[in-house]
């Protein structure tokens, strides 16, 4: 089953890049944001809503892998609020002391399977993941999808009807591994590979790619988590913000955006 620069808007300076040079805000007053590459669209659009009913907020955001993004700010990078695709990377900043309070969760994904548009390679379900010959496109070890994507390997692996070395096979064909998921999924899109496992929010908002449901019994589902940044220069206004983003009008544009809420289980 196949399913298928920098600008003022609002009041919103929004700066999406990979370069970490690119989190600097251009003055005190702008909210510095680390974000998950998933949560691109989601984030864009929250602080784009969020800064309308308050003239004069400005946001400056850069979007790479949890990890890379954690990584930065342990080595000195400036942010006010790390929002992440897990709560692995959030929790390592609090335990080393660079978090100002404690990590929020915010909103869940579930895991698909993202294939090319036309479905080129045929699959019909995960199980052709295991089929030789297939190219697989992965995210690096450190990047939060890759230990979600183990996960439903794993379950898929007790499902009826996989093979026993269901595991061994996924891991053979993998051929790249990228450094975050906008990245798999763009790969997939042109055609540089027969699948990818990815959340199903980003998969639903990129162009180029249909999706394989996956079976109810080995449903994985992320959790994604925020954190204020100790020692930023916009403490208050981050803490608002991620508020906002848990509360009525926040959920709304993730909810819009495909996003599940936190605790959510298959069905």
């Amino acid at each position: 089953m196949i399913g298928g620069g920098r600008g003022f808007v609002l009041g919103v300076a929004f700066v999406a890049a990979t370069a970490i040079g690119a989190c600097r805000p251009t003055d005190d007053a702008a909210v510095t944001i680390l974000a998950a590459a998933s949560l691109r669209d989601a984030v864009e659009r929250s602080t784009e809503a969020y800064a309308s009913d308050r003239p004069g907020t400005r946001f400056v955001v850069s979007s790479d892998s949890s990890a890379a993004l954690r990584a930065h700010i342990e080595q000195g990078a400036p942010a006010d609020l790390f929002l992440s695709a897990d709560t692995v990377n959030p929790a390592r900043l609090v335990d080393a002391g660079l978090a100002d309070g404690a990590p929020v969760a915010f909103a869940s994904a579930r895991l698909v399977v993202v294939v090319p548009a036309g479905n080129p390679a045929a699959f019909e379900s995960p199980r052709d993941l295991a089929r030789d010959g297939v190219r697989i496109i992965a995210a690096g070890p450190e990047v939060p999808i890759t230990a979600y994507a183990d996960r439903l390997v794993a379950a898929l692996a007790d499902l009826d009807g996989y093979p026993a070395d269901f595991e061994a096979r996924y891991a053979a064909n993998v051929r790249s591994r990228e450094d975050n998921v906008r990245a798999v999924i763009a790969k997939i899109a042109l055609g540089e590979g027969d699948a990818a496992i990815a959340y199903e929010p980003d998969a639903g908002s990129s162009a180029g790619v249909e999706t394989v449901p996956v079976p109810d019994a080995a449903s994985v589902v992320a959790t994604y988590s925020g954190v204020v940044v100790l020692g930023g220069g916009a403490t208050r206004e981050a803490r608002a913000f991620l508020a906002w983003l848990v509360g009525p009008d926040g959920r709304a544009i993730l909810d819009d955006l495909g996003f599940g809420h936190v605790g959510e289980v298959a069905p």
